[in-house]
């Protein structure tokens, strides 16, 4: 029978193990904060990663433009980000495979070579995005009187090369994590102001609705930044690497089946509870820097086309200390989303060519993975220093996604419901809906941003 997302599963015992035996599990810890933060991992990565410099620029010309106009894109994003992430997780889990490895099980030669195209053209779309990441970390530290910003976008993608290559992915996992308490304070951006909280209500229901293509192709942006085709190949390639790293299958990632009962509950329940989690810290410091920007930026008719120029805009309105905090935002952001970026589509193509992949095996167990991201790292790098319009950059990525965006939620939605790969853990009721939704939704704003930018919107 199918098992729909939105079933309630009964929880694990604190004495009940991974193996299901009936044991307690010495290694499990009582706490249950501790519990609850040894479970995050790939989702939360993955929700803070999406509120890179390029969302952040996207989220303050929003606030600065509209004001409070667009907010209501943070409530209609929280379920169709969490459904879509919680489908790229469980089939993750349910299969042993990551997406890039589906795509190549699922469909036939030709379509994958399709796929293959698009995986290519993420690949190019995330070289950009990178480039006006490390372009913006930078800046901010420009902003912060450390030097040229140059000299930054260069220490910046050299430094996350290096650790990337040589660094264990335990390392790697806990530098990510600790890395997404830096978007905290964007909150504190937003106490840091003086918000109409009853403006921000009647933005977020959409009483502030525009109808006209400035605003549109601007909500077209944001739903582009917020629901990203990287996110899909990073969540499931992460998911796969975080059950390799539990060495009961050698290289291969065991699926849920494969497990007892009570395990893959407890490993179900927690996915979710990860991908859930990192789904909701990302809209809040989204729709913290959307009201927070309307607050300062808008309310003083200040327009912005970078998270650069608004942390320096916010300094005479908001003072030095809120536009401090916006600067060391958007670095965090920065140092999280760059690797990200680079590995997800190094991960999706490398598994689509049934190469090896992934950043627990070393650069001599897959070449072909580590070549991807480098070349792909340093190409961003050298573009970063090259290109001082980091907006073009972004705008020339953010029609790539939203073009891509569309045919891989599609894709996506095909896997999920195959019966022979997901076997009971395919898609129920709840998931096929949202997730059909959100992938028509996708498709009409992606024809829409390709059609306002080719006509000069």
């Amino acid at each position: 029978m199918s098992r729909p997302i939105e079933e309630s599963q009964p929880p694990a015992s604190d004495e009940q193990p991974g193996a299901g035996d009936g044991q307690p599990d010495p290694q499990r810890p009582r706490n249950p904060v501790v519990r609850f933060l040894r479970v995050l991992g790939p989702g939360l990565v993955t929700g803070a990663a999406d509120d890179d410099p390029s969302g952040v620029a996207t989220y303050s010309q929003a606030g600065a433009t509209f004001g409070n106009g667009l907010l209501w894109t943070v409530p209609l994003s929280l379920p169709l980000m969490m459904a879509v992430q919680e489908i790229c997780d469980r089939m993750a889990l349910a299969s042993g495979d990551s997406l890039g490895r589906l795509i190549r099980r699922r469909f036939s030669k030709g379509v994958g070579m399709t796929v293959g195209v698009l995986v290519v053209a993420l690949i190019a779309a995330n070289c950009l995005n990178l480039a006006a990441d490390l372009n913006a970390i930078g800046q901010g530290m420009q902003l912060l009187h450390a030097g040229p910003a140059w000299l930054w976008s260069i220490i910046a993608g050299a430094s996350i090369l290096v650790t990337v290559m040589l660094g264990s992915f335990e390392l790697i996992g806990k530098i990510f994590k600790w890395l997404c308490l830096v978007l905290l304070v964007y909150v504190g951006v937003l106490f840091a102001t003086h918000v109409d909280w009853g403006s921000v209500g009647t933005g977020l229901i959409g009483m502030q609705f525009e109808f006209t293509p400035a605003y549109l192709g601007l909500a077209v942006g944001v739903l582009g930044t917020t629901i990203s085709p990287y996110m899909f190949f990073w969540q499931s390639a992460q998911r796969v690497e975080e059950m390799r790293e539990e060495g009961r299958g050698g290289d291969e990632a065991p699926p849920l089946d494969a497990r007892p009962a009570g395990e893959a509950r407890r490993r179900l329940r927690n996915g979710r509870i990860d991908v859930f989690t990192g789904m909701a810290f990302s809209v809040i410091i989204m729709f913290a820097i959307v009201a927070s920007s309307a607050a300062t930026l808008g309310a003083h008719h200040k327009t912005v086309s970078s998270a650069a120029e608004a942390a320096k805009a916010l300094e005479p309105i908001a003072g030095d200390f809120a536009g401090v905090l916006f600067a060391l935002g958007f670095i965090g952001s920065g140092m999280l989303a760059v690797p990200v970026l680079a590995a997800s589509g190094a991960a999706g193509l490398s598994a689509l060519l049934n190469k090896n992949w992934g950043l627990e095996r070393s650069p001599r167990k897959a070449p072909f993975f580590y070549v991807l991201l480098g070349v792909g790292m340093i190409g961003g790098t050298l573009l970063s220093v090259a290109d001082t319009d980091p907006i073009g950059l972004l705008v020339l990525s953010a029609i790539v996604n939203g073009i891509a965006a569309g045919p891989f939620l599609i894709i996506l939605m095909l896997i999920s419901r195959d019966r022979e790969i997901m076997g009971e853990y395919r898609n129920g009721k709840l998931a096929a809906t949202i997730g059909w939704f959100t992938t028509a939704l996708m498709c009409v704003a992606g024809a829409y941003g390709v059609w306002y930018t080719i006509t000069g919107g």
